[in-house]
């Protein structure tokens, strides 16, 4: 009986990570899909077939086509603030002040757009959409990368860095925004330019502004 049990608990942790992979493939076929076609073009049958699965599969793991989405940017999101945070707590336990956090900050965050260009342009097109279903989702998860950027400038703001003056909240989405919207218009307008350049010269705007 108890080799029974344990065969199943074996299966049941097996299935977790096939889950999780198979997730993963969904994500990535119905980012690119919908970032060509735009979402209302864009059908169950498929971002099943570009994630090589049969159409059910989208649906045993996501009830809609609109929950797939919504779960996409918010896994999406989530991954670009741990980025951030990794980044930035990198920097300052290595023996960097929180303005060298910030700049550590544009710099993965650059990388992270890099590597995911499709799922930016559907983040910053969402931002102006107030009448989707997902607003909700997506607002929350916009505050929880915001989160982190602020946690630093606060920080700063105590250490004696920069300026108790500072508007924390606003310099915080300035900074994301700025990064996001100069990533994409590097990725569609400069792409011969390297990540190097696009980072040496958001730095030096934030060391020249926000630093000073």
């Amino acid at each position: 009986m108890s080799s029974r049990s344990g065969k199943g608990g074996g299966a049941v942790a097996g299935a977790a990570p096939r889950r999780t992979s198979t997730r993963r493939r969904l994500f990535d076929a119905a980012v690119i899909l919908i970032a060509e076609q735009g979402f209302s073009a864009t059908t169950v049958e498929e971002i099943a077939e570009r994630a090589g699965v049969a159409k059910g599969t989208v649906y045993y793991n996501f009830s809609s086509k609109n929950v797939l989405y919504e779960e996409l940017l918010r896994d999406g999101v989530d991954l670009l603030a741990a980025s951030l945070r990794t980044a930035a707590d990198r920097t300052v336990a290595g023996g960097g002040t929180r303005v060298d956090a910030l700049d550590a900050m544009i710099r993965a965050g650059l990388d992270f757009i890099a590597g995911s260009p499709a799922l930016t342009q559907l983040y910053v097109a969402e931002l102006w959409r107030t009448n989707r279903t997902w607003r909700a989702t997506l607002t929350s998860v916009r505050g929880r990368a915001l989160a982190v950027v602020e946690s630093v400038l606060r920080d700063a703001v105590h250490g004696g860095e920069l300026s108790d003056e500072l508007d924390v909240p606003l310099t915080a989405s300035a900074l994301l925004g700025m990064v996001l919207v100069a990533a994409l218009d590097w990725q569609s307008f400069q792409p011969e330019r390297s990540v190097d350049e696009v980072h040496a010269a958001l730095a030096q705007l934030v060391q020249g502004r926000v630093g000073a």
